[in-house]
């Protein structure tokens, strides 16, 4: 699960830097806090890297789709790439605990086999 999760993660890295760079564009948005904004949401993507196996990882990443796509009030094309990603977290969580199940079910075997030898 962490390297689906992680793999997702790391393209929403580079998604936000390039919704930053539109939001740029917007008179009304200041570039400091554009880039703070940005700066904070792409550093949370890599820390979350890390804390996806941990307990309230998939929570935040959870909280961090959400953010994604309401950010779409300030960058409307994001309320699509927010909803993109929030089902390729869903996918990556979902398959990658199946591969990790699948995983446990036969190295519980292989053990199995290698005791009964």
């Amino acid at each position: 699960m962490r390297t689906l999760c992680a793999s997702t993660l790391i393209g929403e890295f580079f998604v936000i830097g390039f919704a930053g760079l539109v939001a740029m564009k917007d008179p009304d948005l200041a570039m400091s806090t554009v880039w703070t904004v940005s700066g904070i949401a792409m550093f949370f993507c890599v820390l979350l890297c890390g804390l996806v196996t941990r307990p309230g990882g998939i929570q935040l990443g959870w909280a961090l789709q959400i953010a994604l796509i309401l950010s779409g009030f300030f960058v409307p094309t994001m309320f699509f790439m927010g909803a993109v990603f929030a089902a390729l977290w869903w996918a990556s969580v979902h398959f990658g605990r199946k591969v990790d199940e699948a995983k446990a079910r036969f190295a519980a075997q292989a053990a199995g086999e290698a005791g009964a030898s």
